[in-house]
């Protein structure tokens, strides 16, 4: 609200004396000044802020409360001053008005990390569990890195992120006892998609989707590790485990075909490859690559291609199909990543696999087993490692996803042919 011209020009002496006394810390003289500004022009802002202000760091919490009061009515957008007038009342044990306070500074901004930590505060003293929770919950999503945070606010926001931990443990347990008979009725089936759903929402595990790098097909569900049993024709590959394994050894033993498993240009983004890009810690022996037969390689191994002969390998020209022996070489980890399609998965046949190896994909960990395949969506983020002091040696190829019908691939293929005609990729790589 502004004041008239003529109180303005009345108190402008008033406000040079009191900018001086300010300046000389000269207290007493600026409250009495303060209080001959407001009963001249009571709705003056300036002075409204400046006495609650100053009230307030000397303690004296009616007069602040007081004077945020006049100031909000008068400014009644300015965040800030809703919530000082929060804290005033807080520290009068005033918590309807502190609580009212709150909901018109989170009126104006529902993101104001210092109102969303008053409130929980708030909803905690009154013994609100499950609403102070809730609040805990928004000033860990809306709070800044703790590095990026004033000192002053991170005590609060740990307390919050602690606060929510122990209420999803309480409520964990809760869920646990309350679907104890739930569980014994369906004991022995497999129930662990619903057990990650609770762990999903009590935070104890992350939400993966798929993310591809590059082509994204809609309606196919993300699903981490696919089930064996849909996949009938690695039997045969499976029952060739030994065959393929000596095959290896054999192409081991020469010490030729293999090359860096990652190997991006010096002049590209590495990201969380950069420690691996053009390394033979982690090398691979193509069978396929980028959809070609690398006949060389091929030829080394015919057993091997005659079993990929069985599964339904993707056609993309350029991109697949892909086949290959992945090698991690000892104290190796893969970084966490994420493929470049979802119409197609990958297949991991186990060769070589010493002890202290593994693979995560999503929230699934497991470890290999020599002869014992397993099929899983790759734009899920997914790692390897290899703790061990010895090689570890997995067949990787791809094959179609299941869930696309006959003429949806035929489709996807077109698209490829299509997107390199356009590029001209074929015929730069073949120029190369």
């Amino acid at each position: 609200m502004q004041i008239s011209d003529s109180l303005a020009r009345e108190i402008a002496p008033l406000e040079a004396q009191l900018e001086r006394a300010a300046q000389a810390g000269r207290d007493q003289e600026v409250m009495a000044l303060l209080a001959q500004i407001l009963a001249i022009a009571p709705t003056h802002v300036p002075a409204l802020a400046a006495l609650g202000h100053r009230t307030f760091r000397q303690g004296d919490m009616q007069s602040a409360r007081d004077a945020f009061r006049r100031l909000v009515a008068v400014r009644s957008d300015d965040q800030q001053e809703w919530i000082n007038l929060a804290l005033a009342c807080r520290s009068l044990d005033d918590e309807p008005g502190e609580q009212d306070a709150l909901k018109r500074a989170l009126s104006l901004d529902p993101r104001n990390l210092l109102g969303l930590i008053l409130r929980a505060d708030l909803y905690e003293r009154q013994g609100k569990t499950h609403d102070a929770a809730a609040v805990h919950r928004a000033v860990a999503t809306v709070a800044p890195p703790m590095d990026q945070l004033h000192p002053d606010l991170r005590p609060a926001v740990q307390r919050a992120l602690a606060f929510g931990e122990k209420y999803n443990r309480e409520f964990a347990v809760f869920l646990e006892q309350f679907l104890e008979q739930q569980y014994k009725d369906h004991a022995g089936e497999n129930l662990k998609r619903f057990r990650d759903s609770v762990d999903i929402m009590l935070g104890h595990k992350k939400r993966y989707d798929s993310q591809p790098v590059t082509y994204f097909f809609p309606n196919l569900a993300p699903i981490e590790f696919f089930e064996r049993r849909d996949f009938p024709w690695l039997d045969g590959i499976e029952a060739g485990t030994d065959a393929i394994r000596d095959e290896f050894l054999q192409v081991l033993a020469t010490e030729e075909g293999f090359t860096p498993y990652i190997s991006y240009p010096d002049d590209v983004p590495q990201n969380q490859f950069a420690e691996l890009n053009n390394s033979p810690r982690w090398s691979a022996f193509h069978l396929y690559k980028m959809g070609r037969l690398v006949e060389e390689n091929a030829a080394r191994c015919p057993t091997t291609m005659r079993l990929l002969d069985g599964a339904p390998q993707p056609e993309q020209q350029g991109r697949t199909p892909a086949a290959m022996f992945s090698l991690l070489k000892p104290m190796t980890r893969i970084p966490p990543h994420t493929g470049v399609t979802n119409v197609r998965l990958v297949t991991h046949v186990p060769l070589i696999v010493p002890e202290r190896c593994g693979f995560r994909v999503g929230n699934d960990t497991r470890q290999w087993v020599p002869g014992k395949a397993w099929v899983f969506d790759d734009t899920i983020e997914h790692e390897a490692w290899n703790d061990s002091d010895k090689l570890r040696v997995v067949l990787i190829f791809d094959i179609w996803h299941p869930h696309l019908t006959p003429p949806e691939r035929a489709m996807i293929s077109g698209l490829s042919a299509a997107m390199n005609a356009y590029s001209g990729a074929l015929d730069s790589a073949e120029s190369r």
